[in-house]
């Protein structure tokens, strides 16, 4: 199968967890015989093309014209995506299917589907009402309503969790049987030989602390300023711990005034951004992973800490909630309460042998569910799905059209027939 996949990031550009997906799930359909187009945004200095291990990778620019906000930046890049695929097309590419990731590249696969006749389906990873506990602004309703654009246009959707599966019927009354659950996965062989790095681990905490690992971008969503609120308990009852937040984003200057605030400052420490060796890293030297999201569709960073084989702490919300059975295989806090979440904590401090057994339950769960050749297998079928449905769509219109064109020569060939009509228009008028 040829297919188009249309993603805003792909490594190394990575705003989200989108560019993980789509670069992981490009490489698994290439290893099973599929010829994978990516068409992305170029972000500095990478190349115009690159043949990525058999999946073709063709970035473009946004225009020289500075747009006027991030919708119009979204329009530009859109514009420049068509025109590429455009020119792929000219020179001889075909594709059975256009892959669309998230309403950041929405216009440019409704215009390729249309321009060309190629069925698509889209992921919608999560949503501008999700994200934002409702639509306030206009920049908001604008996205609201291109998501729902996106998912009307598609012949399938792809949603990772059934909490998005939910979200989506509510807010776009998508059809139940149009949503296909397919969660995200990670790369099982991801830390095979990757042990805890002792040298590693004193850059950020003493050898006699436990490390309570926060990963992830530092927006309110994600909830880490109730894990941050939570640690004045921890502390309270288990002194030796360092709470590590990796990551960026805009809440950073209010994270570190918070921390001051509390006086916990000798015990959190504002690790940044991490490359992906050293997230790897990280997840080793980790004693206890949390992943407080109050908004959170799937929780990729949760999978892949529980495959690095440390316990983890997650929200009872989203997708997190479906991945995680409170003290089988990680411990769930109550979304918002940071009572709850140095609870659970804390039991996994104190609790060897609990720690011990939702690590080994973990593992098992991440590598039977969320493997890429079980989601790989799931994502073809739907892509079959949308060929079969955009292929019978097509011979119901051309059955129809087929048959106006008889009803029409009936019309031309039968006298009677033309002159009841001739006798209708007249009374109509009359």
């Amino acid at each position: 199968m040829k297919i188009l996949m249309l993603s805003w990031e792909y490594p190394p550009r990575i705003v989200g967890g989108i560019s993980r997906v789509v670069y992981d799930l490009s490489h698994k359909l290439t290893k099973d015989g599929h010829d994978v187009t990516v068409v992305t945004y170029r972000d500095g200095d990478v190349p115009y093309f690159e043949d990525d291990d058999g999946v073709s990778v063709y970035r473009v620019d946004n225009f020289m014209i500075a747009p006027n906000n991030f919708i119009d930046w979204i329009m530009q890049l859109n514009f420049n995506m068509v025109a590429r695929v455009g020119e792929l097309i000219k020179e001889g590419k075909t594709f059975d299917i256009i892959h669309a990731h998230d309403w950041l590249v929405a216009y440019a696969a409704k215009t390729l589907k249309f321009s060309y006749g190629i069925p698509m389906i889209s992921t919608i990873h999560a949503t501008e009402a999700g994200r934002n506990s409702g639509i306030r602004t206009d920049e908001q309703r604008y996205i609201n309503d291109t998501e729902w654009m996106l998912t009307y246009e598609s012949s399938e959707v792809i949603v990772n969790s059934n909490y998005m599966k939910s979200e989506l019927q509510r807010l776009f009354g998508l059809p139940y049987e149009k949503i296909n659950v397919i969660p995200n996965g990670v790369n099982l062989a991801s830390f095979n030989n990757v042990y805890r790095d002792y040298d590693f681990r004193r850059r950020f905490a003493m050898d006699n602390e436990k490390i309570i690992l926060f990963m992830g971008r530092l927006v309110y969503e994600k909830g880490i300023q109730n894990l941050i609120a939570a640690m004045p308990k921890v502390l309270e009852y288990y002194h030796d711990v360092k709470l590590v937040i990796a990551g960026k984003g805009g809440m950073i200057d209010e994270l570190r005034a918070e921390v001051n605030n509390l006086g916990i400052s000798e015990k959190v420490y504002f690790a940044g951004y991490l490359n992906s060796n050293d997230v790897k890293k990280m997840y080793k030297c980790a004693d206890v992973s949390v992943f407080p999201s109050t908004y959170e569709p799937f929780g990729i960073v949760a999978i892949e800490a529980m495959l690095s084989g440390t316990p983890v702490v997650v929200s009872d919300i989203g997708g997190l909630n479906e991945i995680v059975d409170h003290g089988i295989n990680g411990m769930k806090s109550y979304a918002g309460n940071p009572n709850s979440l140095a609870d659970s904590i804390l039991a996994l401090l104190f609790d060897h042998k609990l720690a011990d057994e939702v690590v080994k339950n973990a593992k098992a769960k991440v590598k039977n569910e969320y493997n890429w050749t079980k989601i790989t297998q799931n994502t073809h079928f739907v892509y079959q799905k949308a060929i079969a449905e955009t292929m019978a769509e097509r011979q119901a219109k051309q059955i129809a059209q087929e048959e106006a064109s008889k009803k029409q020569e009936q019309k031309k060939t039968n006298p009677i027939s033309n002159l009841l009509d001739f006798n209708q228009k007249r009374q109509a008028l009359a």
